[in-house]
């Protein structure tokens, strides 16, 4: 087990190692909650999606699963849920994460941690520097859960090696912003949709745009793994795939049918 992962002081016994909080898992759109991102959007608001997910088994550290910050909240809150306004929750976790760092870690990792369901993040950096979202659309419909839950396979890759950074290279083109922004609008209208040829194309879209914007975000000198031969795999035989975070982690596979080696996710409604 990981130091990330150690209980903080006087948990119970009984709590699993891996603790009780949940996780979260980002869908297409990633990025575009960090403002030196969503200030370059021609047509913000720019969106992404976050999922809440049950802590019913552990995920890898390093991976994009926001492990980091879950860390941060099982020791702030004592490793359950707290109660109260989350959006005021989430700035209290924003805070506590980020005081003093030169890259402070985006607000989707706190929100997709405690907010329920499934979650479109709109940025626009006219809204408080793009630091945290203008507006938040929620899904906790359980027939679209089961659904996204049923059509969302995944497979481990590998963690990010030490050394790695995914901001070596940026080419933040305005349009290519803008495309990011709306992968993550694509992805929420394709789960309220039912719709998993729109919801893979919005997988492919948001992977292209990370590979134009910030390329070491799959192609990285301490990466071992070949991520982009891996992707174009089962993107060729899938109706889309994505990276769980910046230098690989999991892979999210769309599909109606089994992909053999994939688990399900267990969401949090």
């Amino acid at each position: 087990m990981s130091a990330a992962n150690s209980p903080p002081s006087g948990m119970e016994q009984s709590t699993p190692p891996w603790g009780n909080f949940p996780f979260r898992l980002a869908l297409a759109g990633g990025w575009i909650d960090q403002p030196f991102v969503s200030r370059l959007n021609p047509s913000p608001p720019g969106s992404m999606v976050v999922v809440a997910v049950q802590p019913v088994a552990p995920w890898m550290d390093r991976a994009g699963l926001a492990t980091g910050t879950r860390t941060v909240a099982r020791r702030l809150w004592q490793d359950r849920l707290p109660e109260g306004d989350p959006a005021l929750l989430v700035r209290q976790l924003y805070d506590a994460e980020n005081a003093g760092r030169s890259d402070p870690s985006g607000s989707q990792d706190m929100i997709g941690l405690l907010y329920p369901g499934i979650n479109r993040l709109d940025y626009d950096a006219r809204h408080e520097g793009g630091i945290f979202p203008c507006h938040i659309e929620t899904c906790r419909d359980p027939a679209m859960a089961q659904w996204l839950a049923q059509v969302l396979h995944i497979i481990p890759i590998a963690p990010r090696p030490k050394g790695y950074h995914p901001l070596g290279k940026k080419n933040l083109e305005p349009d290519w912003v803008r495309r990011l922004g709306q992968t993550g609008k694509d992805c929420f209208a394709a789960i309220l949709a039912r719709d998993a040829a729109a919801l893979g194309r919005s997988f492919n879209e948001c992977m292209a745009c990370w590979e134009h914007l910030l390329p070491h975000t799959v192609r990285h000198p301490s990466l071992t793994v070949d991520l982009c031969a891996i992707l174009r795999y089962y993107q060729q035989r899938y109706p889309g795939a994505m990276y769980s975070g910046c230098g690989g982690g999991y892979l999210y596979i769309v599909s109606e049918k089994p992909v053999p080696g994939a688990f399900h996710p267990s969401l949090r409604i």
